[in-house]
This record gives structure tokens, sequence and C-alpha cells, in this order.
């Protein structure tokens, strides 16, 4: 992965492949391991590259220096030798030292979940605003990893003039990349700044914002409730930038944000890198969490997502609508009757899932289908409910594109 350069930048690439490599431990049991290099598995097809094998070591913690043990990451290491592997994917972040170390063992390129994700981001950036922002958190994950980058030059120990070009090689692209960082937060600021005056000056109108994990239908959504073409695809983060539309629901114009999908160990720089997209979370007054009904996982992704909207963008305690989205790809496997084991998630029906949460959400929550407009009207009706509310607290003397027999009555 390199940092952006729009001189550079081609759509096209060549189809690599990858092997994948993830930790059992006590925190991380082996089914979790295995979902997320699932999940890793489909980051990397996202970049464009192609899935191999996967590699897992059951272990208390990472290894300081190697990540995996010396005997595990020689079997890697011959493994990519024999098939002419293009990528080591590792599951999470590694440090400078142990990809210096992975790479001296295994002849490939070696990556880590954070340069997945960053490389995914670099390609999906379109607007001027996102490339930006993707720019920046890649040099703030580059910056302590300048190390070992020049090791074609000379470098000699200490001592008054004894310092090698190598190391003065590195002082300057540091310099460099630094004052790269101080630039672009400031034109994020200056940025900012805008993007702040255009949502004051988006008059008198609630605003919703779509959230949710990565890959779960909010610009397919989107697209529904606006009428508008908002790009979708079934690949993660195919949504970057965010995109604002006005949405009229009958006699309730409102402004409906498509925002950028969260995922499970997001890098902490690259969330602030989208210091705007969070912004619009922020200022929303109703949040449309989206969720993937059919996802086997899909309450540890709603947990993901209310952790980062609590941490992140402070935005926990908004109204909120539940939107289980993608009913039509649900699926379970009954139990049988004489079966005596613990009943799994997948053994549970659509309708004792609509129960539960309906309860849990005290009647705030919808199953529908975007992509087949199954329950759509469903919707509407709930975030017309919702946002009237909000309409007529913050604007009692505003009024509706219409009145209803129900508002004069009122």
């Amino acid at each position: 992965m390199g940092l952006i350069d729009d001189s550079k930048r081609v759509n096209d690439f060549v189809e690599e492949t990858a092997v994948l490599v993830g930790l059992i431990t006590p925190q991380q049991n082996e089914s979790k391991a295995k979902e997320y290099l699932d999940e890793l598995e489909f980051l990397a097809t996202t970049a464009g590259a192609t899935t191999v094998k996967k590699f897992t070591q059951r272990c208390d913690s990472p290894n300081s220096t190697s990540f995996v043990g010396k005997g595990k990451l020689e079997e890697i290491a011959n493994y990519v030798e024999e098939n002419e592997i293009d990528l080591v994917v590792f599951d999470d972040d590694l440090t400078p030292k142990q990809t210096y170390n992975i790479e001296k063992v295994v002849k490939a390129k070696v990556l880590d979940r954070t340069t997945l994700i960053l490389d995914i981001f670099a390609k999906r950036a379109q607007t001027a605003n996102a490339k930006m922002q993707v720019e920046l958190a890649q040099y703030q994950y580059l910056l302590p990893r300048l190390a070992g980058m020049w090791t074609h030059l000379e470098r000699q120990r200490g001592g008054i003039g004894m310092r090698g070009p190598g190391e003065a090689q590195i002082e300057t692209d540091r310099r460099i990349i630094k004052t790269k960082i101080s630039l672009l937060k400031e034109k994020l600021v200056a940025w900012d700044k805008q993007k702040t005056i255009q949502r004051k000056n988006r008059g008198k109108l609630t605003r919703i914002a779509l959230v949710g994990y990565t890959n779960v239908g909010k610009s397919t959504l989107m697209n529904v409730l606006s009428k508008s073409d908002v790009f979708a695809e079934n690949k993660l983060f195919a949504t970057l930038d965010t995109t604002c539309r006005k949405v009229v629901i009958e006699n309730l114009p409102f402004l409906l944000t498509d925002t950028v999908g969260f995922i499970r160990k997001l890098p902490h720089h690259l969330v602030e890198s989208f210091k705007t997209t969070l912004d619009e979370v922020r200022d929303s007054d109703i949040l449309v969490h989206v969720v993937d009904i059919s996802h086997p996982q899909f309450e540890e992704q709603v947990e993901v997502v209310n952790k980062t909207l609590q941490e992140v963008c402070d935005a926990g305690d908004k109204e909120m609508i539940m939107v289980f989205n993608k009913v039509d790809q649900f699926s379970y496997v009954p139990k049988d009757e004489d079966d005596l084991t613990p009943r799994l998630r997948e053994n549970i029906p659509l309708d004792e899932l609509k129960e539960t949460w309906m309860a849990r959400m005290a009647g705030n929550c919808v199953f529908i289908s975007a992509k087949y407009n199954q329950n759509m009207e469903e919707l509407k009706d709930l975030v017309y409910k919702k946002a009237k509310q909000v309409h007529a607290q913050r604007f009692p003397y505003n009024d509706f594109l219409y009145q209803t027999y129900e508002d004069l009555e009122g």
C-alpha cells in the first residue's frame, strides 16, 4: 500500500493471491477467530486479492517479535514460497518490529488489518475531502513505521560524525510526513468549517442519519427512500463520502444522510480522520440504525456500532430506529424435538427475533428488504412519526408542506 498520489491513481489492479493469519486466544475463541478471518477475507476480496489459505495459531497472546510462533511463521513462509503467494495479511495490527521480523522470514508483502482497510479507503475515495481524510490516515499510520524502509542505504552506529545517510534519509522523510500531516489537518479544519456553515444553512429541517455496520444496505435504503442513485455494491466500504438528500414523506420534508459504515477493529486514527462524517451523525436528530439480519453475528455488529456511536460520535443517547434489512436472505436451522443441546443463534426463527427486538426497542424497529421493497411503507410510517415529533417540538410555528386533518384536530 502506497501513499495516495492522484497522478498515479488507477482503477485497474492486478489480482493478487493472499493468505490470512489470525490467533486463537483466551479473549478470542476459535469460532470468533474464524469469524474475524472470514471478515478479513471479505476485506481482501474488496481490495482485489484472492484468499488461498487461512492460518490460525492457538496462544495466550501475540508474539512480541513475530506475532505468531517461530514454527508457525516457518510454516507460513514455506507455503508462501511453494505456492508463490503475493500477500500475507494479519488480522490484527502489527508493530514495526513485528513487520520487519516477519518480512525477513516470509518473502512476500506483509500487511495487517489496518493497512488493508486503508488501501480499500484509498481506492473508494472519490471526492477531494475523502481523499484528504484517507491520505491523513495513511501518513499517520506510516510515520512510526519509517524505520527499516531505508535498509538499502548505509547505516552506521552513533558517535559524532558517524551518522549514516540512511538515518539522515529517515529523518528527512519523517519531517516531510509531519509537515504533510499538519497541512492536511489545516485543510480538513477549513473543510469542516465550510461543512458546518452548510449544515447551518440547511434550514429548519429535521436531520436523519443512516448508520450501521459496513455492507448492511444503507446506500440501497438511501436510494429507495430518497429516489436517488447513491453508489451501492455488495462490498465493504462501498460508500465513503457522506451523501445528504432531501426526502419528503407525506407532508413532512427532512434531510437524510448516508454515512460510512463501521467495522470491528476500525483504526482509531482512521476514525479521527473522518471527522466530517462523524459530525453528520452528531448533528442529526434521529439515527436510523440499519442491521443485516441475515448475518450470523448481527447482534455483535449492533454492539460494535452502538459502542462506536457512544465513544466516538457521542451519539449514544439520540433517538434511534432499528431497521433490520435483508429479511429476504434470512435463514435458520430448526432444531429437532429430541435435540437437547443448547439452542444457538442459527436456530432462532425470524418471527421470534421480531418479537424479541420489538420488545427490546419498544416498537421502534422494523423488518424490511430494501432491495425488494418489502415493508417499506411500515418503515416510512415509523420514520414519519419520529421525524414529525422532532419537527413539532423544535419548530412549533413552522408549517408543514400542507395540513392534515390530524394536525388540525391537534
